[in-house]
C-alpha cells in the first residue's frame, strides 16, 4: 500500500473506518430508539394521566414536545447520515432509509396535519374524528422497530464477524 492510499487526504478513502463505524452507528441507532420510546410511548401518554392538566394544556405541551422531538430526529438522522457518508457505508445508508422516510413523512405531512387539529381543539373548536394519531403511532412504531433492528443486527454481526458487511 502506498503512502497516498493510507493518507487521510486520499479522496477515495472513507473518513471513518469501517470498524469505528461499526462501533458508533449501532449504539447511536439504539440510543435514538430509546429516546423515541421515552418521548412517544412513555412521556406523552403519561401527561394525559395527570388530572391537574386540562386537555388544551396537555395538547399544547404535546404539540411542543413533538416539535422538539422531530427536530431531534432530524439532527440524529443528519449525524447518522454524515457518519454513513464518512464511512462510505451502503449498509449504514440502508439502516437509515426506513427511519428517514418516516421522519420526513412526519415532518412534512403528519405533524403539520396534527398541528391544525390540535390548535383547533386548544382554541375551543370541535375537531372532527380523525385517524391521524393512529397513523403517528404506527409510523413511530415502525421507525423505532427499524432503528432497534438495524442497531442490534449491526452490533451482532460486528461481534460475530469482526466488521460489518
Amino acid at each position: 500500500m502506498s503512502s497516498l492510499e493510507a493518507s487521510p487526504f486520499n479522496a477515495r478513502a472513507p473518513l471513518v473506518s469501517t470498524g469505528r463505524l461499526s462501533l458508533i452507528l449501532p449504539r447511536l441507532l439504539i440510543l435514538w430508539a430509546g429516546v423515541g420510546l421515552g418521548v412517544a410511548f412513555v412521556a406523552t401518554p403519561a401527561k394525559f394521566l395527570a388530572s391537574s392538566l386540562s386537555l388544551p394544556v396537555a395538547l399544547d405541551v404535546g404539540r411542543r414536545t413533538f416539535q422538539v422531538y422531530n427536530w431531534l430526529d432530524l439532527v440524529l438522522l443528519g449525524i447518522c447520515a454524515l457518519l454513513a457518508a464518512a464511512g462510505a457505508s451502503r449498509r449504514a445508508a440502508l439502516a437509515l432509509s426506513g427511519p428517514a422516510a418516516v421522519i420526513l413523512f412526519q415532518a412534512f405531512w403528519l405533524l403539520p396535519a396534527l398541528d391544525v387539529r390540535t390548535l383547533a381543539v386548544i382554541s375551543g373548536d370541535a375537531a372532527p374524528g380523525s385517524n391521524l394519531h393512529s397513523i403517528y403511532i404506527v409510523a413511530e412504531g415502525l421507525k423505532l422497530g427499524w432503528l432497534l433492528l438495524a442497531g442490534f443486527a449491526w452490533r451482532s454481526s460486528a461481534r460475530t464477524i469482526g466488521t460489518p458487511r
